[in-house]
């Protein structure tokens, strides 16, 4: 995967943790493996953004990712978000007062229908086949209270929707990047010029 990064010229590469059933139950052997992977990236000039899984087998929240990523200590290697995961393990967004910003490397935006799955395999069936955009699920305060949140830590990084749902993949694709358009402009509306502050100088 690192080398496929570097072919296509991608400077960022999401790595999850794991779900193996042969995986060790050991932190300081995931933030050795974590520091040999950001190492191994490093002649290669890629970055590694780590997300945990809201079925992950040791590591499934944004505080775990945190925790690991912090201790491993590797410049190239930062934390990724996605606001499903968050959002489906009822994370308090409180706990993003811990992170560094500038090891906050990605965003992923989606939402879903109902409340917070309450096993692994409903958060995993959910991810995979129900995820809608932002602005079209029942989490649509929280999302933009999560953007508002990830904006005063002052991330200034990129935003990607990750949305996985087998009705979108039954439609036309015209229908589907129209409902992608509208959930950025959602996200504008709703969230960027009536919340956000402005960020320019004041004029004396």
């Amino acid at each position: 995967m690192l080398e496929m990064a570097r072919a296509v010229r991608a400077p960022l590469l999401l790595v999850c943790s794991t779900t193996s059933a042969h995986a060790v139950d050991d932190f300081d052997t995931q933030v050795a493996h974590l520091r040999k992977l950001a190492m191994l990236a490093v002649p290669l000039g890629v970055r590694i953004a780590f997300e945990g899984l809201s079925w992950g087998r040791f590591i499934d929240d944004v505080p775990g990712a945190w925790a690991a990523v912090s201790a491993a200590d590797r410049a190239n290697l930062g934390l990724a978000i996605d606001s499903f995961h968050l959002l489906a393990k009822e994370t308090p967004l409180d706990v993003l007062d811990e992170i560094d910003p500038n090891k906050l490397f990605f965003v992923q935006l989606s939402d879903f229908m109902w409340s917070a799955p309450s096993t692994p395999d409903e958060r995993r069936e959910t991810a995979r086949h129900l995820r809608v955009f932002p602005g079209e699920g029942a989490h649509s305060a929280a999302v933009a209270d999560l953007i508002r949140a990830i904006d005063r830590l002052g991330y200034a990084g990129d935003y990607s929707f990750e949305v996985f749902n087998d009705d979108y993949t039954q439609m036309q694709l015209g229908r589907v990047t129209e409902r992608a358009r509208r959930s950025v402009g959602w996200i504008t509306d709703h969230v960027s010029r009536r919340s956000l502050p402005v960020r320019r100088p004041v004029a004396a």
